[in-house]
């Protein structure tokens, strides 16, 4: 099969038979010497650009892509009158994709002139500030996850980042995200794809996810394999494992790895044949109920040698979860940890019923989690970590307000790397390199340029998180309550986060991950 000619090989064919033509012109009819004026600067732009890690748009792009910036310079103006505001823009606004870009470059984020959200608006948050500002003592914001049954407690960043697989990101674009977790010091979840080498590579802590299709430890029939469980779960970059229930972009639903995509490089990492179409189904087959879980959860941390293990999943019916904190009451069994994915979480591709109308948003589950497990006992046993949409210090603060001990970041990484938000994550043409598996396009991601901005953009942002917990006189992370936040229902009312995710809990008594509920 042909390989591909990429735009920049292409533009490149082009620029030398122009030089020569234009050369070979030049020598013989001399009226024609002006055009290498404009050839050989071009040329040059064009090697310039190839050669650079810092922007991978013209790295793939070399000429075209400044179109790219030039629109960028002066959308302001078009845009204002024409188009969009900073605050538009899905699934996330110019102005957060900005902040993200500002601080992974590590350049000025300030903004002038005020705040631009109509704060009159239903919808509206904001954090009540105090008069007298608290002083965090320690700068880097860490959590230990490990029950009483954990024998290898981790120490974990209070950001990290979240679940993306390879196959889905390109080798480069999870080498950088690994590296900059190793620069920054938090960890970074596998995805359910496996533990690849480029994981490896980048030397950064990991999270290994085990979803369904149990890739990197399944047999050849497809189910779990403890022998190669074990083996991998060795490796000492693996910390932590988390079990995937459901995602919140596509809550219910198994994925798909098409036989044009499942390379004998990719085939290896999740023990499948190359060149078939792999499912992962609805459910797992290693357990079918709350028990068979928890016992599943407990071999896993048994054949890990005491390594925290914690599930992931979307909140759908709350029975079923009471349940599970019945079964953990009885039985005595728990997870170190539970990750709640809000249905406002992403993925490179998934059906629009499942993705726009299933699954609770972040917020409900969050405080539905917290109080079931406060209720039943089981909160000094379990650290919560929330997923979806979380961007900035404020992000962050809000979740740990409602009951969070850790965040994850998916697509604010993305952004770190240089995501445009272009929106083609499921054609297999993400023009920056990073959802892609075209060479002509992944080589043109600087790992590294990018691993630094990954690793910048984590420490500026746990940076802000600090500032707003001092502004709003939150000396620790325990003391972060959700009554001090305030969400504007409707014009002219306010409440509180915890008269609306806490009801039943008096102003005065703000839940936290210390107070028992009744």
């Amino acid at each position: 099969m042909a390989s591909k000619v990429s735009v920049r090989q292409s533009m490149g064919y082009a620029f030398l038979s122009a030089y020569l033509i234009t050369l070979f012109l030049s020598v013989f009819e001399r009226q024609y010497l002006w055009l290498l004026v404009v050839v050989v600067p071009l040329h040059l732009l064009y090697l310039a650009n190839i050669r650079q890690g810092k922007h991978s748009i013209l790295r793939n792009y070399p000429m075209v892509g400044y179109l790219r910036y030039l629109f960028e310079s002066i959308r302001p103006e078009i845009r204002q009158y024409f188009f969009e505001s900073d605050l538009d823009g899905k699934p996330f606004s110019r102005r957060q994709r900005s902040i993200v870009y500002q601080r992974a470059k590590n350049e000025r984020e300030t903004v002038p002139f005020g705040m631009q959200a109509n704060s009159h608006e239903a919808g509206f948050e904001w954090i009540a500030h105090t008069m007298f500002p608290a002083r965090v003592q320690t700068k880097d914001l860490r959590v230990t996850v490990g029950g009483s049954r954990c024998k290898q407690p981790y120490s974990a960043s209070i950001y990290n980042i979240s679940a993306m697989s390879y196959g889905s990101l390109s080798k480069t674009a999870v080498t950088a995200l690994s590296a900059g977790a190793k620069l920054g010091g938090f960890a970074h979840n596998t995805g359910e794809g496996g533990v690849s080498p480029f994981h490896i590579e980048g030397g950064g802590d990991l999270i290994w996810q085990i979803g369904t299709g149990y890739f990197g430890c399944r047999d050849k029939d497809g189910n779990f394999s403890e022998t190669l469980f074990k083996e991998q779960v060795a490796h000492p970059n693996i910390k932590m494992v988390e079990i995937k229930l459901s995602q919140g972009a596509k809550p219910g639903h198994g994925g798909i790895l098409p036989a044009a995509k499942n390379t004998p490089e990719i085939a290896a990492i999740r023990k499948v044949m190359p060149h078939t179409t792999v499912a992962s189904p609805p459910a797992h087959s290693a357990f079918s109920d709350q028990f068979t879980m928890l016992l599943y959860i407990d071999k896993l941390r048994v054949l890990s040698e005491g390594k925290p293990i914690g599930i992931k999943l979307c909140i759908g019916n709350k029975q079923e979860f009471e349940l599970l904190c019945k079964e953990m009451k009885h039985n005595r069994i728990y997870p170190d940890f539970i990750t709640i994915d809000g249905a406002e979480g992403g993925t490179g591709a998934a059906p629009l019923e499942f993705t726009d109308s299933l699954g609770m948003p972040l917020y409900d589950a969050l405080a539905y989690v917290q109080h079931m497990l406060e209720q039943y006992d089981l909160r000094d046993e379990i650290k919560l970590i929330a997923a979806g949409k979380i961007i900035t210090g404020v992000d962050i603060i809000k979740a740990i307000s409602l009951g969070a001990d850790i965040c994850y970041s998916a697509r604010g990484m993305m952004f770190a790397l240089g995501c445009i938000q272009a929106l083609k994550c499921d054609s297999g043409r993400c023009p920056v390199g990073i959802a892609t598996q075209d060479k002509n396009l992944y080589q043109g991601l600087d790992v590294a340029d990018k691993r630094v901005r990954v690793a910048n953009f984590h420490g500026n942002t746990i940076k802000s998180t600090i500032e707003v917990m001092e502004a709003c006189g939150f000396g620790s992370l325990e003391s972060i309550t959700p009554d001090k936040i305030f969400r504007r229902v409707e014009q002219g009312q306010t409440k509180s986060f915890q008269d609306i995710y806490f009801p039943k809990q008096t102003s005065s008594s703000p839940v936290s991950k210390n107070y028992v509920l009744n």
